[in-house]
């Protein structure tokens, strides 16, 4: 990922997604992915941890959330998310790029509004591609970035392939 923003930063990137997620609900943006009871996600990218509660609402009691990020303020968030809202499902994962996850446990990935700010895409794309089960989906979003340019990044490598293209999102499929 990028660099670590400062503190001050992260806080009103936190404050500003309220508004946004009040907006437009996290919820109806999963609705694109089809995620069901029992999936294992991770959130690569965080933030404040806007997606984690509809994620495991999503994925169920059996499921789980792995929610990654830079930025140790976005991790402490996850867990007093997690702690407030009592989700033994939630995983949060301090790193850069590493996730720290099996090979082929994940069934999918969210990489929103993080794309365009990746250090070394390729690396992370590849990690991704790793935790990845087979035909696994990756859901991009990025508001930064034009819809052609999202797809050309994701899927230059042969890594994944475009599956759907939906109103604020693209899934991609992993190659395998």
């Amino acid at each position: 990922m990028g660099k670590v923003e400062s503190n001050l930063g992260f806080r009103l990137m936190a404050l500003t997604y309220k508004f946004r997620d009040f907006l437009r609900p996290r919820h109806h943006i999963l609705q694109e992915l089809g995620l069901k009871p029992g999936d294992h996600v991770l959130d690569y990218g965080c933030g404040p941890g806007s997606y984690i509660l509809p994620l495991a609402e999503l994925v169920g009691k059996e499921g789980r959330v792995y929610a990654l990020d830079l930025h140790p303020l976005a991790i402490q968030r996850v867990r007093e998310i997690s702690a407030r809202k009592q989700l033994p499902n939630v995983r949060p994962v301090l790193s850069n790029c590493k996730t720290g996850l099996p090979d082929e446990g994940i069934d999918a990935v969210l990489l929103y509004d993080v794309l365009h700010d990746l250090d070394n895409p390729d690396e992370v794309l590849e990690e991704l591609h790793r935790v990845l089960k087979p035909r696994g989906i990756l859901s991009v979003s990025d508001h930064h970035m034009k819809g052609e340019a999202i797809e050309a990044k994701v899927t230059k490598r042969g890594l994944f392939s475009l599956s759907k293209k939906g109103e604020r999102t693209y899934n991609f499929l992993k190659m395998v």
